[in-house]
């Protein structure tokens, strides 16, 4: 298997050459760039298997970034590379920010060299894993430990049993199911969960989300609270 790349966006070089190496002796192929436009020109040249991004950039800031990668052309495909950001305390709104424009995940510094490893590992195998067919369509079932969940049949499995959920409770199993590990921000779900059809509010999300760990019983920690966030599937 070749090496995994990741760009390290970091303006901080004393913290971005101590990313870089600590990635390139664990084997992956990593590169540091100092700010938004560099990792921007970059990625379209260049795209890495992974961005660990900053957020308090020079210039372009780690949000604006993340926006213009996610709304990308779809031949450039910048779209479709997993970012986990990097952030100081007290910056949740950037955060949930950030999720919602589709970052992968974050770690917030001072941060310890393991996790941020288990972190960019368990990212770049979430991306790997995405539901979807031999010939690039997308999947319409998965299949996640005790847990099954079939799309076109709108059937949720666990242990083999079905479990009777609701449509939004499907819905949003369907969502944390699809990308495991990936944290959801509330309106998010809430978006997923009523696919455009009707608007509800963030506080409802939690009362489906304490409705569907009842179903799953001794299974219900499953579902793991990201708090301040929101929610996401245990990895």
């Amino acid at each position: 298997m070749s090496q995994r790349s990741v760009l390290v966006v970091e303006d901080e070089p004393d913290i971005r050459d101590l990313l870089v190496q600590l990635l390139q002796r664990e084997g992956f192929k990593a590169r540091g760039v100092d700010d938004g436009k560099a990792a921007l020109n970059h990625v379209r040249h260049s795209p890495p298997d992974l961005l660990l991004l900053d957020l308090m950039l020079p210039g372009m800031s780690g949000l604006e970034l993340t926006r213009t990668l996610k709304q990308g052309d779809a031949a450039a495909g910048t779209a479709e590379i997993p970012i986990v950001m990097l952030t100081a305390k007290g910056e949740e709104t950037d955060v949930v920010l950030g999720l919602e424009m589709g970052a992968d995940d974050y770690l917030t510094k001072p941060f310890s060299p393991k996790e941020l490893l288990a972190r960019v590992r368990a990212v770049l195998r979430r991306s790997e894993r995405a539901p979807a067919t031999s010939n690039g369509k997308a999947s319409t079932r998965i299949e996640l430990g005790p847990m099954s969940i079939d799309s076109e049949r709108f059937e949720f499995r666990l242990d083999g049993q079905p479990i009777e959920l609701t449509r939004a409770e499907f819905r949003l199993m369907w969502t944390l199911g699809s990308r495991p590990g990936r944290v959801y921000t509330r309106g998010e779900l809430a978006d997923r969960i009523t696919a455009g059809e009707s608007i509800i509010l963030d506080r409802n999300v939690d009362v489906h989300i304490s409705s569907v760990r009842k179903k799953l019983g001794p299974h219900g920690d499953l579902v793991q609270t990201v708090r301040g966030v929101g929610y996401r599937l245990r990895d």
